[in-house]
């Protein structure tokens, strides 16, 4: 009898303890999350944007409350006929606001296939009701095909300290590379140049390089290299997690906390799916950051919810750097 009214007790201690919990921004969020995949987030005035595959963008005030609007670009560019015969619709897109406009960069392409391009949008505004608001097709940026060892999808742009553009981009294939751009017009500045290895996996000839989705960060003296490793789109199954690394170049190489390569697998371990016993949000991957105007870095991200039937869900959680420098998602 003792022992079960100890066990009585710790339990209600337990619950207890549970309920003193704040809850989490990931816990608060509410509104259209659903279904949201390759997420990435800005932030204009008083409003959060969060635009994911199908160019689906979710609009928000307060970074909880979370609204649908209607895609930014309602059909495929007439270019991508030609380019990407077989694509259907617009994935993994990326937004930066770069001398006066904003740009939407997003990938075209078939599932599996690397037969794929990457285009370019632009619009002086994310307020639709903004004299001006529009977006503008820039046309194609890259484009890969079976000839390429790579894949030209998941763009994420990003500035260097010396005022340099670049573009990181890449799924399997020989994994994750960089190019360098025109800063006025968003594309190439050379055009004819290989691309640049920048993470890949170490596996057989002829196996899936299971590595995609780069977002580069540019903190403390740091080029921060943030990457999805292994399968999505699988439900509850994904098998999605998230390594970080870092280099002093925004070339590479980019190493793991432990000094592992991204260029043979490495890095660090930033996001993964729930503990087994909890279990529902599994393969938590493809991030975009946003470093809030009141100084607080955000990550966001799509995980799959194990208890709505493995709907891809838009997650958001607040991101710290610990004493050692390296960056943490309070989740």
């Amino acid at each position: 009898m003792r022992g079960m009214v100890l066990g009585i007790m710790a339990l209600a201690l337990a619950s207890f303890a549970s309920a003193q919990q704040p809850a989490t921004l990931n816990d608060r969020l509410a509104g259209d999350l659903v279904p949201t995949h390759d997420p990435v987030i800005a932030r204009q005035g008083d409003t959060y944007h969060v635009f994911g595959t199908g160019l689906t963008e979710r609009t928000s005030p307060d970074l909880v409350h979370w609204t649908l609007a209607a895609p930014p670009l309602a059909a495929l560019p007439d270019w991508v006929a030609k380019a990407v015969p077989d694509a259907k619709g617009m994935w993994a897109p990326d937004m930066s606001f770069v001398n006066g406009r904003w740009r939407l960069y997003y990938a075209v392409s078939t599932f599996g296939s690397n037969r794929s391009a990457i285009g370019l949008a632009t619009s002086p505004t994310l307020d639709r009701a903004a004299p001006g608001y529009g977006w503008r097709d820039e046309g194609v940026v890259l484009l890969s095909t079976p000839v390429n060892d790579y894949n030209a999808i998941d763009p994420n742009f990003v500035v260097d300290r010396q005022g340099r553009h670049w573009l990181s981009f890449g799924s399997f294939w020989s994994g994750l590379k960089l190019v360098e751009l025109d800063a006025r017009t968003g594309k190439p500045l050379h055009p004819q140049a290989m691309p640049i290895a920048i993470a890949h996996r170490a596996v057989p000839v002829g196996a899936p390089d299971p590595v995609e989705a780069p977002f580069i960060v540019d903190h403390g003296g740091w080029y921060w290299l943030f990457a999805s490793y292994d399968y999505c789109c699988k439900g509850v199954n994904s098998s999605y997690y998230t390594v970080v690394s870092r280099s002093k170049a925004i070339t590479g190489p980019y190493l793991g906390k432990d000094g592992s390569s991204m260029l043979s697998g490495g890095g660090t371990v930033f996001l993964r799916a729930d503990l087994p016993e909890k279990g529902r949000f599994r393969g938590p991957g493809h991030p975009g950051f946003l470093h809030d105007k009141d100084g607080t870095d955000y990550v966001v991200y799509h995980a799959y919810d194990k208890d709505n039937k493995g709907a891809p869900t838009l997650r958001i959680a607040p991101m710290r750097w610990g004493a050692d420098g390296w960056p943490q998602a309070e989740d």
